[in-house]
């Protein structure tokens, strides 16, 4: 089959052959991908950064989020049969340390992640546990089926604070970032101001429904939003750009008793942070990682069935799996939402 490979360390990958791979665990599912779509982490493999050296064992298949169709099920396998529409959970947990057996297997303690800790999923066919895949409703076009993943770090994102009547502020409108302003008009936000310097990505934030969106590199953001807010402040701050300023800045911006969900994950550790600022304000922080397994895929499907979230304007390419190298200097160049690559019909 054919699959998007890091063959060897450095920057990039190639389209190369491989082997089909084949149910190994009774619990197995092998799944034939249709759409995956190129996510940040994928970009960082891409690049061969320090992060990715550290982390990623070559060769490897690369590649997390993706929509596909059952074409065979191990003998355990209760749930699902070969026809099924499914899209996939990226972290694989164990399903007996604490964490699972506590409700909390988004942050298993033995997490195996797709194309991270084992081949991923730019490849013709994929084989995963069962427990990790999540079927599709047929009236959710497939397009937006391989980008739920993300849509799922958006809602648990944006749902770690009550959003009702409130003024949210999105640092970062990446495309999380930007799926985020559709899930807090969705949860009730009342204003929502988004900062960005990209004006590709400044451009996207406005079709997705951003009230306000603001250059910091042009404007001082602290004054805008106390400006917009007659000096009150937001009342929670959507971190999305893992960039120290933004997050410092997001800090100063927020109201006394303020809420911050921070999903931005930082290039170098430790972070400078505006501790004091936190502290005197009473902010309340929201550390998060990955989707609730598997709250937040039930929200996201339920929003992508009834139609209240529409992706059309975050996907903004849609490329075959032979044109990958194509997406990845968009994404890299920030002239791009979510890129889908087709693998197959």
């Amino acid at each position: 089959m054919k699959a998007i490979v890091k063959k060897q360390p450095g920057k990039g990958f190639v389209l190369d052959e491989v082997e089909i791979p084949e149910i190994k665990e009774p619990n197995e599912v092998k799944v034939k991908v249709l759409n995956a779509s190129i996510c940040g982490t994928d970009l960082h493999i891409w690049k061969w950064d320090d992060w990715s050296q550290e982390r990623i064992k070559t060769p490897q298949i690369d590649g997390h989020e993706f929509v596909g169709e059952v074409v065979e099920v191990g003998p355990m396998v209760k749930g699902l049969k070969p026809g099924d529409i499914v899209a996939s959970e990226t972290h694989i947990p164990c399903g007996v340390c604490k964490q699972c057996k506590t409700g909390k297997m988004h942050v298993c303690k033995n997490m195996k992640i797709l194309g991270v800790d084992r081949d991923g999923v730019f490849a013709e066919y994929v084989a995963v546990p069962e427990i990790v895949l999540w079927k599709i409703d047929p009236s959710i076009p497939k397009e937006f089926a391989s980008v739920m993943e993300p849509l799922g770090n958006a809602i648990h994102t944006a749902t770690a604070a009550d959003l009702r009547g409130k003024t949210v502020l999105i640092t970062g409108a990446g495309p999380i970032g930007a799926i985020a302003v559709q899930v807090a008009k969705i949860s009730g936000a009342a204003t929502i101001i988004v900062s960005e310097v990209s004006e590709y990505r400044i451009k996207m934030a406005k079709e997705m429904g951003a009230d306000y969106i603001i250059n910091p590199v042009e404007k001082n953001l602290v004054e805008e939003v106390m400006n917009i807010t007659n000096g009150d402040g937001a009342d929670v701050l959507l971190e999305m750009s893992g960039n120290t300023t933004a997050l410092n800045q997001g800090i100063e911006a927020l109201t006394n008793g303020g809420e911050a969900a921070i999903l931005g994950v930082f290039p170098t550790n430790p972070v400078p942070f505006e501790m004091n600022t936190a502290v005197f304000k009473n902010i309340t922080i929201h550390c998060i990682t990955g989707r609730k397994m598997f709250e937040t895929w039930q929200i996201a499907s339920e929003w992508l069935r009834t139609k209240k979230i529409d992706l059309s304007k975050l996907i903004t390419h849609i490329l075959p799996m032979e044109e990958f190298e194509k997406g990845f200097e968009l994404m890299n160049a920030k002239k791009s939402g979510k890129i889908v690559l087709k693998i197959s019909e």
